[in-house]
C-alpha cells in the first residue's frame, strides 16, 4: 500500500508534518510505503532531524506549491508540479492507493472532482465529518461544506454516502440515517428538506429513520445526519467554537474533550474515484499522524468499491 502525503500544506510549514510522517511510519505495517510531496532536500533532511531513515519513505519534489491563498481552480492548472498537483496525478494514475493533505481544502476538492473524477452514478461528492456522541461513538455529518447549494436527490444520495462510510470505515452494522430538519414532523422544514424526505423514506439502500433535530447530534438517535453544505458547515464551525470556548476556559470534561478535531484528523472526499483525505491546516503532528493512520483504514476498507457496487 502506497499513501501519498502532502507535506507542504501545513500552516505550521514542514517540520510538522514530516514530524507526523516520521511517527506514523514507526508504527505503520511493513506492506505500508509513505510517500512525501514536498521540498525534496527539506524532507530529507526533516526526516534525518526527526530520527528517522530517508530509505524508509519515498519523495517526490515539488515547486511552487499551493497556498490558502490560492484560487483552488486556477492553482492546480497553473501550478502542475505542486504537491497537490502531482499527489492528484499519481493518484491518478494508480501509483498511490490514497493522498492525504492539510492543504488548501478548495484546490483538494477541485482535485478529486476534475483528476480522480466522481464515481460514476455519484450525483456531487461530499465531505463528512465526525460528531461525538454521548454513548462514546461517533455520529457522521455530511455535507459540511463542499456543496452550499443541493437539490432533493442530492441530499438524498449523501444518506447512502454517510451509511456507506459509517458501515465499512466506522464499522458500524446498520446505520441510522437522519434528516437533519428543523422538526421531526414529515412535512417540517423548508421546501428542500420536504422533497428530499420524500425520496430518503422511498428509497432502499440505507436504513432512513426520519427527520431528526440539531439537539439529536450527540445523542443516539442516528448514525448519520444529512445536510447541504452550507447548514453543515455552520454546524461544524459552531461544534468547534464550541469547544475551543471550553478549553479556554479550563473545562477538560472527557465529553467535550471528544469535540476535538486532533482525535480524527481527517476524513475523505465520499465518492470520487480515489481515496483523497482531507485534514486541518493547523493540525498538529500528532493529528496528521492519526489522519494518515486513517488514511490506511480508508483504503483496507474498499470504501469506494463498496460505493461503486451499490450504485451500479
Amino acid at each position: 500500500m502506497r499513501i501519498g502525503v502532502d507535506i507542504m500544506g501545513s500552516d505550521h510549514g514542514p517540520v510538522v508534518p514530516i514530524r507526523a510522517a516520521v511517527m506514523a511510519a514507526k508504527v505503520l505495517p511493513a506492506d505500508t510505503r509513505l510517500v512525501l510531496f514536498g521540498n525534496a532536500e527539506t524532507i530529507a533532511a526533516g526526516i534525518v532531524a526527526e530520527g528517522g531513515d530517508v530509505s524508509d519513505f519515498d519523495i517526490v519534489g515539488s515547486q511552487d506549491d499551493i497556498t490558502f491563498q490560492d484560487n483552488p481552480t486556477r492553482a492546480l492548472q497553473a501550478k502542475p508540479k505542486s504537491s497537490i498537483s502531482i499527489g492528484f496525478h499519481l493518484l491518478k494514475e494508480g501509483k498511490l492507493d490514497a493522498f492525504a493533505s492539510t492543504g488548501n481544502t478548495g484546490a483538494m476538492l477541485v482535485g478529486s472532482i476534475f483528476s480522480v473524477k466522481p464515481i460514476p452514478g455519484v450525483i456531487r461528492p461530499c465531505i463528512p465529518s465526525v460528531v461525538p456522541k454521548e454513548n462514546g461513538s461517533y455520529g457522521i455529518l455530511v455535507d459540511v461544506g463542499a456543496n452550499a447549494d443541493c437539490k432533493a436527490d442530492v441530499l438524498a444520495q449523501f444518506g447512502l454516502l454517510g451509511a456507506m462510510l459509517a458501515k465499512h470505515v466506522y464499522h458500524i452494522a446498520d446505520p441510522k440515517v437522519g434528516l437533519l430538519n428543523i422538526g421531526e414532523e414529515e412535512k417540517k422544514g423548508d421546501l428542500l428538506r420536504q422533497a428530499t424526505f420524500e425520496l430518503m423514506r422511498d428509497q432502499q439502500q440505507y436504513n432512513f429513520i426520519g427527520n431528526v433535530e440539531g439537539r439529536d447530534l450527540f445523542n443516539d438517535k442516528a448514525d448519520v445526519y444529512v445536510t447541504d453544505g452550507f447548514t453543515g458547515n455552520v454546524v461544524l464551525k459552531a461544534v468547534e467554537a464550541f469547544h475551543d470556548l471550553l478549553e479556554q476556559r479550563g473545562v477538560h470534561e472527557p465529553f467535550f474533550d471528544r469535540f476535538n478535531y486532533e482525535n480524527y484528523g481527517g476524513l475523505p472526499v465520499l465518492g470520487v474515484n480515489g481515496n483523497v483525505i482531507i485534514g486541518h491546516g493547523i493540525s498538529n503532528d500528532a493529528t496528521i499522524k492519526n489522519m494518515i493512520l486513517f488514511t490506511r483504514e480508508v483504503v483496507e476498507s474498499r470504501l469506494n468499491d463498496r460505493i461503486r457496487e451499490a450504485l451500479s
